[in-house]
């Protein structure tokens, strides 16, 4: 019922406490209020609590939940859909990494890659996701290939999708210092940001210095991959902080993964939050991938533990926390569709973000744009864009027991039309 284009007014929409900073209304226990939101002009005009005064012709959701538009801060577009030609043997993260691996050396042209972006970022945005961040496997000569494609992508999905790029390479790569200078180069060129995997080498610390220096040198916020192991001596995140801190790092650092934290003692897990917390730095949990890589056991025996990371602990000290999709159908996970309602419903059931629901909900929207840097995204708030999802759930029982694929996504004002690519698309592509 909401019209194609025009001002309207939505009715008792239910919307979270988190997601509307300044709304004053009667929140429930869960952080809802029923509200009225009238948009006019591509923008909300108004948000106020629901029966505050008679709207004429207002269009009434009966408490359907609004959500603004989801920002999703760590995925993968350009390894995304190739599990068809190129499967993960065994599930594990050797096979993962050995298969991606191979699958970029035989396949991936830039016609390829931008293929399989492109159906990506379709799928994205027909869920509702605003902006998104990718990292880019950056070892040579894909840098050469990819980052140019990632630049056309931006160019051709703005004002659809916000797209940012994260490089990606083995902190060990940044032994070569020419090489290393190259690649920041391209990546400040392109407005990116600068990324590594970091492992427990024995010149970490040192090889970490070399890329905050680099990052300082040119502006760039920083976005690692740490820790994605149970093996407890993997202390990459706390080398991280560290190094944050005594080179007086400013910008903004996420950091993803971190699973050995959970297994560690709690003095040394206390160590690293709090100076994780000090310098500043954010943290984003991928449950999905996780859940699917980490403890997989080639014995036949059951999984102990389930990957995430202390998001909880981690909160608690004041520290910026998300999830988000991380891999789509490769060899590191192969499920997926970048929907973050899925990841979201995955999270609240495995990182248990219920009894009470608090602000968990800018783990997927606010906390992430803020990463990000993307002012106005994630919120919904009177002068803001109106980017809204109107789901039929009305609590969160409702929402996070089934799919809502017939969920109305909202764009600048304007309902958007959700159509997902078929995956026959990419069948030319699929000749492994």
């Amino acid at each position: 019922m909401i019209p194609a284009s025009g001002a309207f007014t939505l009715s008792n929409a239910r919307l979270h406490q988190s997601l509307t900073p300044g709304l004053q209304a009667a929140f429930d226990s869960d952080g809802f209020a029923l509200t009225d939101i009238a948009v006019d002009g591509g923008k909300v005009a108004l948000i106020e609590a629901a029966g505050r005064k008679p709207v004429q012709d207002a269009i009434d959701l009966a408490g359907r939940i609004v959500l603004p538009a989801f920002v999703d801060c760590h995925t993968h577009i350009d390894k995304g859909h190739i599990w068809p030609r190129t499967p993960n043997p065994d599930g594990s993260f050797t096979g993962a990494l050995n298969a991606n691996g191979a699958d970029r050396r035989a396949y991936w042209s830039a016609e390829d890659v931008a293929r399989r972006m492109d159906f990506s970022l379709r799928c994205a945005y027909a869920h509702g996701t605003k902006a998104l961040r990718t990292h880019i496997d950056s070892e040579r000569p894909q840098d050469e290939i990819s980052w140019p494609v990632f630049i056309d992508m931006r160019e051709r999905w703005r004002g659809r999708i916000e797209l940012q790029g994260a490089c990606l390479f083995g902190i060990e790569a940044a032994r070569d210092k020419k090489w290393l200078a190259g690649l920041v180069k391209r990546v400040a060129a392109a407005g990116g940001v600068l990324g590594a995997v970091t492992y427990m080498v024995p010149d970490l610390e040192e090889l970490l210095d070399r890329v905050f220096a680099a990052a300082i040198e040119h502006g760039l916020d920083l976005d690692f991959h740490a820790d994605e192991t149970d093996d407890v001596s993997a202390i990459s995140l706390k080398k991280i902080a560290e190094a944050a801190l005594w080179n007086g790092f400013e910008g903004k650092i996420l950091v993803g993964h971190c699973c050995s934290l959970a297994r560690q003692p709690d003095l040394d897990v206390l160590d690293t939050l709090d100076k994780v917390a000090r310098a500043g730095i954010s943290v984003v949990s991928l449950p999905m991938c996780n859940l699917y890589l980490q403890d997989r056991r080639q014995d036949g025996t059951t999984p102990r533990w389930r990957g995430v990371t202390l998001l909880h602990e981690m909160k608690a000290r004041g520290i910026p926390v998300c999830v988000a999709s991380d891999n789509t159908r490769d060899p590191f996970y192969a499920y997926g569709d970048l929907d973050m309602l899925e990841v979201y419903r995955m999270a609240t059931r495995i990182l248990h973000f219920d009894h009470p629901v608090g602000d968990w909900p800018k783990t997927i929207a606010a906390t992430p744009a803020a990463v990000m840097r993307l002012d106005g995204a994630g919120v919904l708030a009177a002068g803001g864009p109106a980017d809204f999802i109107v789901f039929k759930g009305r609590n969160w029982t409702e929402l996070l027991s089934r799919p809502e694929s017939d969920r109305i996504v909202v764009r600048d004002g304007k309902v958007m039309p959700r159509d997902l690519p078929d995956y026959a698309e990419l069948d030319d592509l699929m000749v492994g």
